[in-house]
């Protein structure tokens, strides 16, 4: 059961670029869950620190830690005219702000292998991998060093495949999580689960190792819903986004209450890598952005960056999952109790 592993059925989802604070993973633990850090998109030593300063709240919690795709680092020829095209597509969005799209960054694996060494010289409670597996050889020596592995996956294959590097646990995101999809794997054939039960009722039928279910977990109903289908517990990200603990920007969290955002959609627009965001101008004006992660996700940051200090939402990476309507404002802790007192 969920105490045995970690705890608490409620695990709040660790989102890169700020989000996932120590603060926040203290006011979850306050709350009754275990939070999470992550390391995506910092330097080993930003990383380090992170860990140095959660530790001193004294409470358990985890680390996420991007794969990287080997298909991307380089992308094939093809792939980089088609990045390249891109980029030039993307000057006007920077001749808005007065930025400069930066030169193709094709060799970016946010620093890995130091990232891995850092995390066994000083383990955390737990790791946890997502853009695809990290290879049996680094389970092994996390989970040697004291770390409990989960590994994250988005359908039934990918679930057999996480499997075969004996991770403690798998995370099972559905379609409906925000941000960016974890798949590593073509999809697969027949219909897509409808919801994030389904998948976890799917993916349990072939796996014995506990499951965490990601995507629409929005309140106490949903949270029952992947328990009762064979999940031990849930990862909650975008209800957490709004909270005051929460590192993400003003006009990210703002947009996620303003009306005027009536959609999520999936898009590659920001990163090069699909990913759940409200709907706006960006996503609407560059529907057909192509593969290439985490290349785009370069080019695109200043626009962002630029943005965001503007207070504009419309060049904003907006991510959230379908359930973004419910996301609380207030203490997380708060947000965690009241998941976890409608069980």
């Amino acid at each position: 059961m969920p105490e045995s592993l970690f705890g608490t059925p409620f695990i709040a989802a660790p989102m890169a670029g700020g989000t996932s604070t120590p603060a926040l993973v203290k006011a979850v633990h306050e709350g009754g869950g275990l939070g999470f850090i992550a390391a995506g998109y910092k330097n080993p030593e930003a990383m380090i620190a992170e860990i140095a300063a959660t530790r001193e709240l004294k409470v358990p919690f985890g680390m996420n830690v991007f794969v990287p795709d080997a298909r991307q680092l380089p992308p094939d020829p093809e792939a980089r005219e088609e990045i390249e095209a891109y980029r030039a597509e993307l000057e006007p969005e920077a001749a808005r702000y007065g930025v400069t799209i930066p030169p193709l960054r094709l060799d970016d694996d946010d620093a890995w292998q130091d990232k891995i060494d850092a995390l066994l010289a000083d383990p955390v409670e737990f790791v946890s991998f997502a853009f695809g597996l990290p290879g049996k050889p680094v389970v092994d020596a996390l989970r040697k060093a004291g770390s409990r592995v989960i590994c994250s996956v988005t359908g039934v294959e990918e679930a057999l495949a996480a499997v075969e590097q004996a991770p403690d646990a798998i995370a099972v995101q559905h379609s409906s999580a925000g941000g960016h999809t974890a798949a590593f794997l073509p999809a697969g054939r027949g219909p897509a689960p409808r919801t994030t039960a389904e998948l976890v009722a799917q993916v349990r039928t072939v796996v014995e190792l506990p499951l965490i279910a990601a995507g629409a977990i929005t309140d106490s109903a949903s949270l029952r819903d992947v328990l009762a289908a064979g999940a031990v517990a849930a990862q909650v990200g975008t209800a957490l986004v709004r909270t005051e603990e929460s590192g993400a920007r003003k006009v990210h969290k703002d947009a996620l209450g303003d009306p005027a955002f009536t959609e999520t959609a999936m898009t590659r627009a920001f990163t090069g890598r699909w990913a759940r965001s409200l709907v706006n101008d960006f996503v609407r004006d560059h529907r057909d952005a192509p593969e290439g992660y985490p290349a785009i996700h370069h080019l695109t940051s200043g626009v962002r960056a630029a943005a965001s200090a503007a207070g504009d939402p419309h060049r904003l990476n907006l991510w959230a999952g379908t359930g973004w309507q419910q996301a609380r404002t207030g203490s997380a802790s708060e947000v965690v109790r009241e998941f976890l007192n409608g069980l």
